[in-house]
């Protein structure tokens, strides 16, 4: 006769070990982030490290990159299992199991598990397409469209305007200078309606320009790095003095909100400029 109370204290005590290994990983992995945030914050080639990575990956969170960036400096381009396999690319059996940690949504719940995530070095398979915006394509015309239309202030036209666009606190309104090549005015229009949505219409009083300059200059870097267009690195010389005194939480909120509005944006530009597919074939006419 099997020893039933004897299975089952073993089984719980199995699953409370199982329980308390699975929790102390988690909190190392979080320890993790909060340091690699930190020094993101801290570190000038740090967080310029961090922008390239995030133009990169733009559907991941900066806490997953920071998460990378610790544990796998090369990295470049990385995903989880799935999702290399929804690009055409799957991880060989020799290197499952050599990923890196980050932290991943379930499936059927708002909570979040740690699973491995690889970089592409580490996969194999079908060419990652890119989407590369050119001067005078119809691409980049439906691209600029969809960026001015997240402004939520008014558009208006200057050609007198020192440069290609500014946001304009206290009229509330974004001005354009057309003069300009479209990569430049991409790079800084992007940058001008993110100092339009952290103002809010003015219903942001904490709003100051030059506090708000380098998160929006970063979402117009993380944009242009999605889409192929070249611009200079913002000056992240004095990112250390600007999140002197931050909790790593607050930290890590500082740059969501960088990558949430960005993602927001690129997300949409993707949509637009890409060519929709087919759901379904047409349906034949019934021939008589």
């Amino acid at each position: 006769m099997a020893n039933l109370e004897e299975i089952v204290s073993q089984k719980t005590q199995s699953d409370t070990q199982w329980k308390l290994e699975r929790q102390a990983e988690r909190e190392n992995v979080s320890s993790m982030q909060d340091a690699s945030i930190t020094e993101i914050t801290s570190n000038s080639e740090a967080y310029a490290r961090y922008l390239d990575m995030q133009g990169d990956n733009p559907t991941y969170s900066a806490g997953n990159i920071a998460l990378v960036m610790l544990q796998d400096p090369e990295a470049t381009q990385f995903g989880t299992r799935d999702r290399w396999n929804t690009l055409g690319r799957s991880v060989p059996d020799a290197e499952v199991g050599k990923g890196v940690k980050i932290f991943a949504r379930t499936a059927f719940s708002k909570g979040t598990i740690l699973t491995d995530a690889y970089d592409i070095r580490q996969t194999q398979g079908r060419s990652v397409k890119e989407n590369q915006l050119q001067n005078g394509s119809k691409e980049m015309e439906d691209a600029l469209t969809t960026l001015l239309n997240y402004s939520v202030a008014p558009v208006t036209i200057d050609k007198e305007l020192d440069g290609p666009a500014l946001y304009d606190e206290a009229q509330i309104e974004l001005v354009i200078n057309p003069n300009y090549d479209d990569n430049v005015s991409f790079a800084h229009i992007a940058a001008e309606v993110a100092h339009s949505r952290f103002h809010a219409k003015g219903a942001n009083r904490n709003y100051d320009r030059a506090e708000c300059e380098l998160d929006a200059q970063s979402v117009s870097y993380i944009l242009c790095r999605r889409f192929g267009i070249d611009r200079e690195l913002p000056d992240v010389s004095g990112v250390a003095a600007l999140y002197d005194g931050w909790e790593p939480q607050e930290r890590r909120q500082a740059l969501d909100c960088v990558q949430d509005m960005s993602k927001q944006i690129g997300g949409s530009i993707e949509r637009d400029i890409t060519p929709q597919q087919r759901s379904r074939a047409p349906m034949r006419r019934a021939t008589r």
